[in-house]
């Protein structure tokens, strides 16, 4: 009995510190989202210059990626994620002292870096960790973790800028940062041996991400997901503008509106655990994406139309989102599969996309969303589309791959 209570001790903490590593990175995000404003006044910019900070941090994140998946191979996960999260906090402590919007864009761009150090190592430890056939449910329960951070980040961020001023919320990044790695050094088990036969030099770093890339499994479900995710950075970057410019609500307000949207990704993703127990992460994607096209789809018709209000718009929202929550857990879980040696390499290649796909959107969000919520949906109403097309051809290339594990035997996966 005590083992059990134990078993399951265990398995609450790591769950809680694995899903605030993932969670680092949305926090760094939502936070400083209600400042906006006040940024733009205080750098002498505007509002859609602020946003291309927000474009800085997807490519540093998605950069920064693709440097930590070999190192987390090849030292194992604690060091890196170490040496990832001082970069992190000493780049918060940058951005309480700002003056200037191009020194702010550059010291986003080292934040990202540092803290993607948490996401590469937190989804190569569930790799690690757990059995293939619980990724996916393990993944649902870090999006509850993670849900709950764009709840409290903008909201807390709306009340810490109206009150102290946007500056006081890099501070308290910098202190969220310290805790996480004090949490991390202490709470996780060395999950992974370093492995010298691992190289670091270039060469055999692409070959090994060519690898990678070259498994259907990997690029079918690594490209469906991080396309169809490219609608929450689209809606992300989009939403200062969209709520505080075009719909005139205060910083206060965009904050518990951006907390009630986050609802919609924990509920589904909370839905997509025990919906998997009557059927398979395939059949769960498939019928996510047919969701999603069919409400962005109707989102369009009806941004076109003019028929769209405040209340209306985040009922649309609501309804996109609760789909992300649903394919999000599926994809990552079938795309980290295959992979066991080289999971950390894996899970930087599928952030990468992810990231950069993110950071491709947002820029299109700051390029295009001025005073018109039309730009917004079209973004969304593209990507969803291409998901799913990327989805139904990807398929047909996937065999029945056999994935050894060191401490799990056979699984079979589609």
């Amino acid at each position: 009995m005590t083992d059990t209570v134990m078993t399951k001790t265990k398995y609450i903490k790591l769950i809680l510190i694995l899903g605030s590593l993932t969670a680092l990175g949305p926090f760094s995000i939502d936070m400083y989202l209600p400042g906006f404003a006040g940024i733009a006044k205080d750098l002498n910019t505007s509002v859609a210059n602020v946003s291309m900070t927000l474009s800085s941090y997807f490519i540093g994140i998605s950069a920064g990626q693709l440097l930590y998946g070999p190192l987390l191979d090849r030292f194992g996960r604690k060091k890196p994620l170490f040496i990832g999260l001082l970069v992190y906090i000493l780049a918060s402590l940058g951005c309480v002292f700002v003056t200037d919007i191009d020194t702010f864009i550059g010291l986003r761009f080292i934040q990202a870096v540092g803290s993607c150090a948490a996401t590469v190592a937190s989804v190569s430890m569930v790799r690690d960790l757990f059995p293939v056939k619980d990724i996916p449910k393990v993944f649902s329960l870090l999006m509850l973790v993670v849900g709950l951070s764009p709840m409290l980040a903008p909201t807390i961020g709306g009340y810490v800028t109206e009150d102290y001023g946007w500056h006081t919320v890099f501070f308290i990044l910098m202190c969220i940062g310290i805790v996480i790695l004090l949490a991390a050094q202490i709470g996780l088990p060395n999950t992974h041996k370093p492995d010298t036969s691992i190289s670091l030099k270039p060469r055999p770093i692409i070959s090994n991400f060519i690898k990678i890339v070259k498994e259907p499994q990997f690029y079918t479900y690594a490209f469906t997901g991080s396309v169809a995710f490219s609608g929450l950075f689209t809606y992300v970057a989009a939403s200062p503008i969209l709520f505080m410019d075009i719909f005139k609500v205060d910083a206060k307000t965009y904050g518990w509106i951006f907390a009630f949207m986050s609802l919609s990704f924990i509920i589904s993703s909370q839905l997509n655990s025990v919906l998997l127990n009557r059927f398979k992460s395939e059949q769960m994607i498939f019928g996510a994406l047919i969701s999603q096209t069919i409400i962005s789809v109707s989102f369009l018709i009806l941004s076109i139309n003019n028929l769209l209000g405040l209340y209306e718009t985040i009922a649309m929202l609501f309804l996109f989102l609760a789909c992300l929550g649903i394919s999000n857990p599926n994809t990552a879980g079938l795309t980290m599969a295959p992979f066991a040696r080289n999971a950390g390499s894996a899970s930087a290649l599928m952030g990468a996309i992810q990231l950069g796909l993110g950071a491709l959107a947002s820029f299109a969000v700051g390029v295009f969303v001025k005073n018109s919520i039309l730009p917004m949906v079209v973004i969304m109403t593209v990507s969803t589309t291409l998901a799913l097309i990327i989805l139904i051809f990807g398929k047909r290339n996937i065999k029945k791959t056999i994935v050894t594990s060191h401490d799990e035997g056979i699984a079979i996966v589609h």
